[in-house]
């Protein structure tokens, strides 16, 4: 059985940028926490926790100044406020690409309303939100959106969430430009997005098997997902080796395997071991 494991496979800058910060202020032996998960992915999570870093998810008053790491994902201008007046000094990991989204999202606002195409309830999208002084409208999908409300909006700008899939931003913007008399979209959808949406909609056409690798909290995960479960039903998403069942394998010749971008490598090299190791067929 042959293994075929996609180019762009893993990590992304802006994932690797993040736990790059926080193995560093590991080694540093001083009182370090996270505000929840520093990337969407529980094998780095634990990874941190166990050099010491403690992830937290409500942010209190504190003493002797101990170090707070944003996320990768962001953050709204609310919590780093809160976080300074609690006595956290920070350190921001958010990925440059999201900070990007938030200065285009920050100069648009001056003239439109802003609509973010995204995951309601995704801390990348909440940290968009909480950069614009007006409330934005946030669009996961093409179906429930409220046309009456929407038809109230003269002029608006359209900036999307950096794992979103072209497929599900274009099937709203088709639904938003025909209500909306004045929209633009601003594509913000991450490059090593688009490089993986792009070769998984290939991969599943070269391989009898799929195997989508990442944490069910992650969201370019799940997009991966669903593109290739559409062109190929033998696609399974797993999170590591001890979910691989035999009973998919059966017969198969060459399975193709991508990880999301907060997957780490060694988790794929114990799969691609897995399958070689106990001959999967």
């Amino acid at each position: 059985m042959k293994i075929n494991v996609a180019k762009s496979s893993g990590f992304c800058f802006g994932v690797r940028r993040a736990i790059d910060i926080g193995l560093r202020l590991a080694k540093g032996k001083k009182n370090v926490f996270v505000l929840g998960d520093i990337v969407h992915n529980s094998f780095v999570v634990k990874n941190l926790s166990e050099k010491g870093i403690k992830r937290i998810d409500r942010i209190c008053k504190t003493k002797n100044s101990p170090i707070l790491i944003i996320s990768a994902h962001g953050r709204s201008q609310k919590v780093f406020q809160k976080a300074k007046e609690c006595g956290y000094r920070i350190v921001d990991a958010t990925c440059p690409k999201v900070k990007d989204i938030y200065r285009i999202a920050r100069k648009l606002e001056k003239n439109n309303k802003i609509i973010i195409i995204g995951d309601r309830g995704h801390d990348e999208v909440k940290g968009i939100a909480g950069q614009l002084k007006k409330r934005p409208l946030i669009i996961e999908s093409p179906d429930g959106m409220n046309k009456r409300s929407l038809s109230r909006i003269k002029k608006a700008a359209v900036v999307t969430q950096s794992t979103q899939t072209a497929e599900n931003i274009s099937a709203i913007m088709e639904v938003l430009a025909g209500i909306i008399p004045k929209i633009k979209l601003y594509d913000t959808t991450c490059r090593i997005t688009k490089i993986k949406q792009q070769e998984i909609r290939s991969l599943p056409e070269e391989n009898d098997v799929i195997l989508i690798v990442g944490s069910r909290t992650s969201a370019n995960t799940r997009n991966l997902y669903k593109i290739a479960k559409k062109i190929n039903k033998r696609t399974h998403w797993i999170e590591s080796e001890r979910d691989l069942e035999k009973s998919w394998f059966k017969d198969v010749k060459k399975v193709g395997i991508m990880a999301g971008a907060s997957t780490p490598d060694e988790v794929v090299e114990k799969i691609a071991s897995e399958l070689k190791r106990r001959r999967y067929r």
